[in-house]
Formats: structure tokens, C-alpha cells, sequence
């Protein structure tokens, strides 16, 4: 195989190397790259978007923020528009939901790729390889992967930007594949394909997992006003309770952040323990021990439940069998976690009849996609003490 470098992507995977292509080849589907940057082609009723036109309009104004049209690059910003693009493809093939990798690969299409040098190979190697763990595997984030970004070039700005992306594109999968199950609309499902496996048990054995970052946080000297301003706003929101100073290198996707975590999370003493299951369920599936033990600690039902998450999959079920209501939000959560391409109409009518209606079914597994978002944040940029 030689390396390339030409600008037609034509496919929903990138390679980092590949055989000369003769001429410029155009995305499966280009026009899908001038769908809206957040709900993409679907269609929504003017009734569902004046109901959710807040937590829309943040989400379009993270998209914009996380993978603009253009991009500057500097000395501590040297992720280019391709960079961004391509790790947003590589999270969305993770994610299976199709409308999305239509999306990221008609924007891909027209970016021009990086050159054919051993070290420019070498780093989008290793930005492909961090983006599919993080989105597939969270658990095998460690210290030694993000020093190996380190190693290809990215600074500490672009590794708190990257994992964002990561993420926010998680976040928007769930929120696709909600809407798509909304509306019954067919998903597209192949057998034999791997879905996210829930994290060991075993890294659940401490009561009070503390969580610490595991790069350098800003310094008050150099923080610039619009990096002081957004992190006075992130300072009373819980979920980011710890990580303020280190998600202030990139203020502008911290904002974003805050906007929706703002919409979407419900503070105490309005916090309901639906929303807590959820925060739970997502924890435990992708890994993250000090959400839990955050979760954990708002929980206000019955007592037993975190321990039979912590105990896995046949303790859950057995628990749920006395808990009808929790059994349908565990079961809807549970595969738009682990396989958010296969979660359809059907998975929401156990919703329906515990009295969601489906405004509520949206905003209940929407919260997923962000605690999913929460949690990566968490094993992406640290570790538990």
C-alpha cells in the first residue's frame, strides 16, 4: 500500500493509508453535509421544536464550537478542521447511527487530509486509535494514552478540546437515535456486530472513588477573562465538580457544556431519582467510579439498587423485578448505552406505559447521551486517587 494524500473521502471510514486513487470521489451522500448540525435530516414538528428549542439551540452552538467549518491552527491549537472531522466519523461508526456517519463524512469529503509523512500518518494513527477507545472502551483510556498523544503533538488545549468532541458526539448519537424511535423510523442493525461491553465490576469496589486529573489544570495567572467568566458559571454545576479549571483551556467548548448540562440536568432539590438511575446506569456501563459514587450519593430510592449495579448485569435484573417503572428506564437506557443504532420504537413503549409521555421519554434519554458525555470527560482527562 502506498500513502495518499487526496481529498475525496468516499466512504464512512478513513484510512490512514491506502492506494492511489485517480481522481477526486464524492461522499455516499454529499448533501447530507448541509443538514442541520445537530438534528441532522430529521424532521421534527413545530410543536416538538418550540418545546425543545433550548437544549437544540446549545446543542447547535456546541456543534459549531467542537467542529466549525474552519479552524485556525497554532502553536496550542493544532487540530485542524480534518482532524476534528475525522474523529467525529471514527466516534459516529462506533455509534452505528447512520444519518450521523452520512453527516461526518459528507463534511470530510472536501477537507484536505493531512501530508504523506511518517509523523503525519503516525499522529492521525493515533487520534483514530484514543477516539475509538474512548467511544468504544472507555475503561482503556489510562495515562499511557493520553502521554502517546503528547508524543504525536497535541498540547494540553487540544487534548481537553478532543475528548469535548468525543463526547458532545456521543451525546448527539443518543439524541439521533431518540428522535429516529420517536418517529419509528427504521434502524439499521447487522448482526454479529459488537456493542459497548459494561465495565468490570471490580473497579466499582470502593465506596468513594475519587476522581483527579491527570493533566495540568489552567493557572489563575494566565487565564484569560473569557476563561475566569465561564468557569464562575461552571462553579455551582455539580457534574463538573473538580474539572472546572482543567475544561477552562478550551472556554468556548466549556461553555457549551455548561449551557446543557444547565437544560438538561436537574439540580437538587428538584432532582429526580429517574434522572439518577440514568446517571447510574451510565456510569456503571462505561466505567466511570467517581460518577457513580456522585450518583450513588443522590440516589433517594430504594437503598439496595447500587449495589446491585455494582454487582452486574443478573443482580440488576433481579432487583428490577419488584421495580416496574425503574425496569423500563434500565432496560431503554441500558442498549441506547451500549448500542444506540439499534434502539428503536419499540424500546420506548415500556416508557409509555409507565406513564412518560413521549416529550418526557426524550428528555429522560436524552440525559444519557450527556451523562455518557460526563463520563468520558472523566476517564479521558484523569483518574481515581
Amino acid at each position: 500500500m502506498e500513502q495518499r494524500h487526496f481529498s475525496g473521502k468516499s466512504h464512512w471510514y478513513h484510512e490512514t493509508q491506502s492506494s492511489l486513487c485517480p481522481a477526486d470521489v464524492l461522499p455516499l451522500v454529499p448533501e447530507a453535509a448541509y443538514a442541520d448540525r445537530f438534528i441532522l435530516d430529521l424532521t421534527l414538528s413545530p410543536e416538538q421544536l418550540a418545546e425543545e428549542h433550548s437544549w437544540i439551540s446549545a446543542a447547535r452552538e456546541a456543534s459549531e464550537t467542537l467542529l466549525p467549518d474552519n479552524v485556525t491552527v497554532t502553536r496550542l491549537h493544532t487540530l485542524s478542521s480534518y482532524d476534528r472531522l475525522s474523529t467525529a466519523l471514527t466516534v459516529a461508526q462506533v455509534y452505528g447511527v447512520q444519518r450521523l456517519c452520512n453527516h461526518y463524512a459528507a463534511r470530510l469529503a472536501p477537507q484536505p487530509g493531512p501530508d504523506s509523512s511518517r509523523e503525519s500518518n503516525r499522529r492521525l494513527t493515533q487520534i483514530t486509535q484514543y477516539a475509538r477507545q474512548l467511544a468504544s472502551q472507555p475503561t482503556l483510556i489510562d495515562s499511557a494514552a493520553r502521554s502517546q498523544l503528547d508524543e504525536v503533538g497535541l498540547s494540553v488545549n487540544d487534548i481537553i478540546s478532543f475528548n469535548q468532541l468525543i463526547g458532545f458526539v456521543g451525546f448527539q448519537a443518543r439524541a439521533i437515535a431518540v428522535w429516529q424511535a420517536l418517529q419509528a423510523l427504521p434502524v439499521r442493525w447487522l448482526p454479529g456486530l459488537d456493542t459497548l461491553q459494561d465495565a468490570p465490576a471490580a473497579l466499582f469496589n470502593g465506596e468513594g472513588s475519587q476522581w483527579v486529573a491527570d493533566l495540568p489544570p489552567l493557572e489563575l495567572r494566565y487565564a484569560r477573562a473569557e476563561q475566569l467568566e465561564v468557569l464562575s458559571l461552571s462553579q455551582p454545576l455539580r457534574p463538573l465538580l473538580g474539572m472546572g479549571w482543567l475544561l477552562a483551556h478550551d472556554a468556548p467548548a466549556l461553555a457549551a457544556l455548561n449551557q446543557l448540562i444547565r437544560l438538561l440536568w436537574q439540580p437538587a432539590p428538584t432532582h429526580s431519582d429517574d434522572q439518577t438511575l440514568v446517571m447510574l446506569l451510565s456510569a456503571r456501563i462505561n466505567g466511570s467510579p467517581s460518577c457513580f459514587a456522585e450518583a450513588a450519593q443522590l440516589w433517594g430510592g430504594d437503598k439496595s439498587l447500587p449495589d446491585a449495579l455494582r454487582n452486574g448485569e443478573r443482580a440488576l435484573l433481579a432487583w428490577s423485578h419488584n421495580h416496574p417503572r425503574e425496569r423500563a428506564i434500565i432496560q431503554a437506557v441500558q442498549l441506547l448505552t451500549r448500542a444506540p443504532d439499534r434502539f428503536s420504537a419499540a424500546h420506548l413503549q415500556p416508557l409509555y406505559e409507565q406513564g412518560y409521555s413521549p416529550s418526557q421519554a426524550l428528555r429522560l434519554l436524552v440525559s444519557s447521551g450527556l451523562f455518557g458525555w460526563l463520563n468520558r470527560l472523566k476517564l479521558g482527562l484523569g483518574g481515581q486517587a
